[in-house]
């Protein structure tokens, strides 16, 4: 493993010992004066309404290319595209939900439900819900929603759990892991529907108006430009494509990072979100091919933080956590799915064991 500080992969749910001491409640103080003087956590209106109408344009590019190649099996060519330019349109999403695009909220909300509902019928309002939760406690069992026994789990208590065809997939789930993640895509829709029984009054009639007008405008896009079977196809590539995409954005950043114990010890700010917390080695081409997820650490810290700023803040946090003698995690892009991917089947390793 490779990891910036102490190499150390704890336990799935255990604190690492010597990682717990209290916080004072001025470990994350210093980081942040230091951070707002040198204006970090300012908005970066330009670079994100470039990157909107880039990928804007991008969108509209495919959707022509769809138009003149339709009636060839050529076009299934355009899917992968599309499935890469909806993951850029699913991290401006996610970075208006954080308030990093705009600090009005209404401004961030509209945002949000145009490049969430509109382009990818996928609730905004679920997703922040959902989000929010997760930032507020990563890795926590009882608070983090990412970390709720679902079809994975990622515990040994939740494992124990588990019987038939469910005790099968966690027997298996570092295997089925990534074929899982095909769809996703489409999980993601659903839940956006589901949630809409939550909501009320004018947030749902919003929010179920732009989830039916994608998914009358993705039927309709993809009849008029293609035979049938070609659409069928196309659909079937680009939602499990988009699916599998997001799913290694999201898949190295706490799987296999330390989980706190509810009952135990509890954590400041600052060690909350850094020990949970992975970051992936890279350059520019892992910045846009990750969304700016790959700075985890600091957009766990900062998240209303604009992404073109988390690689600016990264040396000073990574300062900051040694000088505290606080572990920061970094290692490489398949080392952090093999990580992952070895938590996940350590999870599963006693029910192998029963078999």
């Amino acid at each position: 493993m490779s990891l910036a500080g102490e190499a150390v992969l704890p336990h799935p749910e255990k604190a690492t010992a010597t990682h717990t001491r209290p916080e004072t409640g001025s470990e994350f103080t210093p980081l942040l004066r230091d951070v707002r003087g040198q204006e970090l956590l300012d908005r970066r209106t330009g670079w994100y309404a470039r990157t909107m109408v880039t990928n804007a344009l991008a969108l509209a590019a495919v959707v022509t290319g769809m138009a003149l190649v339709g009636g060839s099996w050529w076009v299934l060519v355009l899917a992968p595209v599309l499935a890469v330019l909806c993951a850029r349109t699913a991290f401006i999403g996610h970075d208006a939900g954080h308030g990093q695009i705009s600090g009005n909220r209404a401004t961030g909300r509209r945002i949000g439900l145009v490049h969430g509902n509109l382009l990818l019928g996928m609730s905004y309002a679920w997703w922040n819900d959902k989000h929010n939760r997760h930032h507020a406690n990563p890795n926590h069992i009882d608070k983090d929603p990412d970390v709720a026994a679902d079809v994975l789990v990622f515990t040994s208590g939740q494992a124990a759990a588990r019987t038939g065809f469910h005790g099968w997939l966690t027997r298996h789930q570092a295997w089925l892991f990534f074929p899982l993640t095909l769809l996703e895509g489409l999980a993601l829709k659903l839940h956006g529907f589901r949630d809409l029984r939550r909501q009320t009054g004018r947030e749902r009639l919003v929010e179920g108006t732009l989830l039916l007008a994608h998914a009358a405008g993705y039927v309709t896009l993809l009849l008029t430009t293609m035979p049938l079977p070609h659409a069928l196809v196309f659909a079937a590539l680009h939602q499990a494509l988009f699916g599998l995409h997001l799913g290694l954005a999201f898949a190295p950043n706490h799987k296999g990072m330390d989980m706190p114990d509810p009952d135990g010890e509890k954590w400041g700010h600052l060690r909350r979100q850094v020990l949970t917390s992975r970051n992936i080695e890279g350059g520019a081409l892992t910045d846009w091919f990750l969304g700016g997820l790959n700075y985890q650490i600091e957009h766990h810290l900062f998240p209303s933080m604009p992404r073109p700023n988390l690689r600016l803040v990264q040396p000073m946090v990574k300062a900051h956590c040694r000088d505290l003698g606080i572990p920061y995690a970094e290692t490489g892009l398949v080392d952090s799915y093999r990580q992952a991917l070895r938590h996940m089947h350590e999870v599963g390793e006693p029910l192998r064991a029963d078999i």
